[in-house]
């Protein structure tokens, strides 16, 4: 007699494979954005160095690899390591092992991500670092070829979606008005913290259309999340519900890797069986036979071991999700497990963009031409179609939208000015042009600027996608003290 009988999931083998291979495969992107951007941001020498950050009690506090000592060359092992067994998984190696390998495989995978989080301070401070964190962990009790897929696991994957798209349907419900009186989007694709190139077009779109996205949101966030708990098809129906949904978001924005891990998590509602139905080529209930038909006792003994663990931490997300003071992408614990989830509780309703200039010529003369600095993903240059990023995550230009907002949390941005002057290579590297190359400018600045699209006819006409007025400045010009000025 099999005593784990019922704990097989035998109709989700596709399933379990886009899991497995997409969470790895934005696990390789984010490992691969912490080589590229880590040192400079939060090395050494970053703008917010970690060895500082370390000497804090609460930072000695988390569990990462980092607590006992930081180095740009240990940051690079780390991320080099978890990039490569991400891509293993990506590729479909380890699925051939058993299970405990592959599970083995993920765990060294989220335990080195977290490392990274755990000391990323402001730069990692995003909701969908928690999301991956918890992702990877889960996905990992899945198993490999020599075992189903424990329902447990896949219904636990369901509760993340959920959380993720009912946290964020009811903080915009308790948030601003505009989500309620369907304004929202009046003002959301031309806000948002980094457009991509379709992201004008949406804008420009008619205001009843904009209306109807904001009453598909909510249809989407608030109504389809309960279906995925629905027997089939019923389930798969709101899964697809949720991948759509999410596929509009790819279209018109750059929300790092927040939409594709939605889709991706969201095919834990999907059967073989509707898969199998609906394309026609796939053998149904075996889709070619991926997995085994069964649970192995000690491979259901540590899935249920986890899901015990994931149920019991899930009480505080439970709560926060009918609580009136909701808390957004908040982490319950310091392993990132059962995380609250959620985003745009407030939309903003002006655009502000920080430019930021420098001049190699005396900066107090009136003759002094100031140039701008050009990042690789936020809007600057009125002319520029904003490009396609994500899912990749652009740290600074994510922080610097959040300035243009009145952040409190300045100092970075204040060695960030100081690594332009010093034309410090790792700074320069993260940003799309610097005016003056490797030369040292004898002072910069950063002004603050409103911003709005063009009217396809001011388009047409002046060939500018964004129109821009300066409205302030945020720091007056500032130069290196070896050059007798003192920073302001």
């Amino acid at each position: 007699m099999d005593v784990f009988g019922w704990l097989a999931a035998t109709d989700y083998s596709v399933a379990r494979e886009v899991l497995q291979r997409g969470i790895a495969a934005l696990y390789l992107i984010a490992f691969i954005s912490a080589v590229n951007q880590f040192p400079a941001l939060l090395g050494e020498h970053g703008l917010l160095p970690v060895p500082r950050f370390l000497r804090l009690a609460y930072a000695r506090r988390q569990p990462t690899l980092f607590r006992w000592r930081y180095s740009d060359r240990l940051l690079r092992a780390v991320a080099w390591t978890g990039a490569a067994l991400s891509a293993l998984v990506v590729a479909g190696i380890p699925q051939f092992a058993p299970s405990w390998a592959l599970l083995l495989v993920f765990l060294v995978v989220w335990g080195l991500y977290l490392s990274i989080v755990n000391v990323g301070q402001t730069f990692y401070s995003f909701g969908w670092e928690s999301l991956l964190l918890e992702a990877g962990f889960t996905v990992g009790f899945l198993g490999s070829h020599d075992t189903a897929a424990p329902i447990t696991i896949i219904l636990l994957l369901r509760w993340l979606v959920f959380r993720l798209e009912f946290g964020a349907g009811m903080i915009k419900m308790r948030g601003d008005r505009s989500w309620r009186d369907l304004t929202a989007l009046y003002y959301h694709h031309e806000t948002q913290p980094m457009p991509n190139p379709l992201s004008r077009t949406a804008h420009l779109l008619p205001k009843w259309w904009h209306r109807v996205e904001v009453l598909g949101n909510h249809f989407a966030q608030l109504v389809v999340p309960w279906f995925l708990f629905a027997p089939q098809p019923v389930a798969s129906c709101a899964a697809a519900i949720v991948i759509l949904t999410q596929l509009w978001l790819v279209a018109t924005g750059n929300f790092a890797w927040l939409n594709v891990i939605t889709i991706v998590l969201a095919f834990s509602a999907v059967s073989d069986t509707v898969l199998s139905t609906v394309f026609g080529a796939l053998p149904v209930g075996t889709v070619g036979d991926i997995g085994a038909g069964s649970v192995p006792a000690w491979f259901a003994v540590v899935a249920l071991a986890a899901s015990i663990l994931l149920i019991v931490l899930s009480w505080r997300p439970l709560a926060n999700l009918f609580s009136r003071h909701q808390l957004m992408n908040a982490s319950f614990n310091r392993w990132h497990l059962v995380n609250a989830y959620g985003a745009f509780g407030s939309v903003t309703k002006e655009r502000y963009e920080i430019i930021v200039e420098g001049t190699i010529e005396d900066a107090g003369s009136s003759a002094a031409v100031w140039r701008e600095y050009e990042f690789k993903g936020k809007p600057g240059d009125a002319r520029r179609l904003p490009p396609q990023v994500a899912p990749y995550h652009l740290r600074l230009d994510w922080l610097m939208w959040f300035l243009a907002l009145g952040s409190r949390d300045t100092r970075w941005f204040e060695v960030f000015l100081l690594r332009l002057l010093e034309a410090d290579a790792p700074t320069l590297r993260l940003i799309r042009r610097a005016p003056f190359g490797r030369d040292k400018p004898t002072a910069v600045r950063a002004r603050t600027f409103l911003y709005r699209y063009s009217t396809r006819a001011e388009k047409r006409e002046t060939g500018m996608r964004w129109i821009r007025v300066e409205v302030g400045t945020l720091v007056a010009p500032v130069a290196l003290p070896e050059r007798h000025e003192r920073p302001q």
